[in-house]
């Protein structure tokens, strides 16, 4: 057996460290905060949410579990509990696609459309205070462009 050579690791510098555990701070704390927000105000969680956004804004108001796991950046397993939960609340319906047999869709209910209706005014008021109201309109936009960058960088094979 021939040993592999190990490379000594590209440390983070000062100053990305810096930006590193500010990262961390920032996801966990908003995170926590919108989370709170949707429970306290509208009994979602931030992945209902999430969930009730993608659904309502697909003309059909649907999308297969499959697509609807990729867009929500969640596991399939995990995806079919919180739908599940969704569906006793009636938020949500599940019928299999008839195209192939294979698939399911999730389709949103009217209750879970006037849910998301309801949930949208403070949540959005909730985002703008706690992400883009620090932020200049330049700083705004230099962060977006960062974040649509990494997050390229990580969906990709």
């Amino acid at each position: 057996m021939v040993a592999q050579q190990v490379s000594e690791p590209r440390w983070l510098t000062p100053a990305e460290q810096k930006v590193w555990r500010a990262y961390l701070d920032v996801s966990r704390l908003l995170n926590e905060r919108m989370n709170r927000q949707l429970t306290e105000e509208s009994a979602l969680s931030s992945a209902e949410y999430e969930i009730l956004v993608q659904l309502s804004e697909h003309p059909d108001r649907q999308l297969r579990m499959s697509e609807l796991a990729e867009r929500v950046v969640n596991s399939r397993s995990r995806l079919t509990h919180t739908v599940a939960r969704m569906e006793q609340r009636g938020l949500v319906r599940r019928r299999p696609c008839d195209e192939d047999g294979r698939g399911v869709w999730c389709i949103l209910t009217d209750e879970g459309m006037a849910a998301i209706e309801a949930a949208a005014p403070g949540h959005v008021a909730e985002v703008r205070a706690a992400l883009f109201d620090p932020l200049t309109p330049a700083e705004v936009e230099q962060f977006g462009a960062a974040l649509i960058r990494i997050r390229e960088q990580l969906r990709r094979p």
